[in-house]
């Protein structure tokens, strides 16, 4: 799994290798911890809009800064090789930035995908993408499907 981690410079070579194929490619980003079900069926429904998909996942010092102290439960590296691990999931990389704008920007992906959570005006690097041609998508968001509710939940239990 760990071949579909890529590094930045790497991801932004396989772009321009990807681009010369005439494939499309995907781009999502977030935290991902604590895989769940939502997380799955969000992945498998970005995957169907293009022929490849990265999914770039906020470092732990960045999780820190969106979520508190208290997370992220899983560390980066892991969360890395969890979603490569998914069939759906062509590439990883990991950024460390609170907007995963820079990122799109270098790469300038044909779809740029977020949850149902995020209004189309809230999408970082919509404007870059569209401005290049591609397409901004927010897919539905899975109702009850949170990896907060999980922690809370956990909380409970204990």
């Amino acid at each position: 799994m760990i071949g579909k981690i890529f590094s930045r410079a790497e991801l932004i070579s396989e772009r321009e290798r990807l681009h010369a194929a005439g494939k499309r490619l995907v781009f999502t980003n977030g935290v991902f911890d604590l895989l769940h079900v939502g997380h799955v069926r969000y992945l498998t429904q970005a995957r169907a809009l293009g022929d490849a998909l990265v999914v770039a996942i906020n470092s732990d010092r960045t999780v820190r800064k969106l979520k508190g102290d208290g997370r992220p439960i899983i560390d980066e590296n892991e969360r890395a090789e969890i979603l490569a691990a998914l069939r759906q999931v062509t590439y990883v990389v990991i950024f460390d930035d609170v907007s995963p704008r820079e990122l799109i920007t270098a790469l300038l992906p044909d779809v740029l995908v977020k949850g149902g959570d995020y209004g189309l005006d809230e999408i970082h690097g919509r404007e870059e993408v569209e401005a290049a041609g591609g397409k901004v998508v927010s897919l539905p968001f899975i109702e009850g499907a949170s990896t907060t509710a999980i922690i809370e939940r956990m909380k409970q239990c204990s």
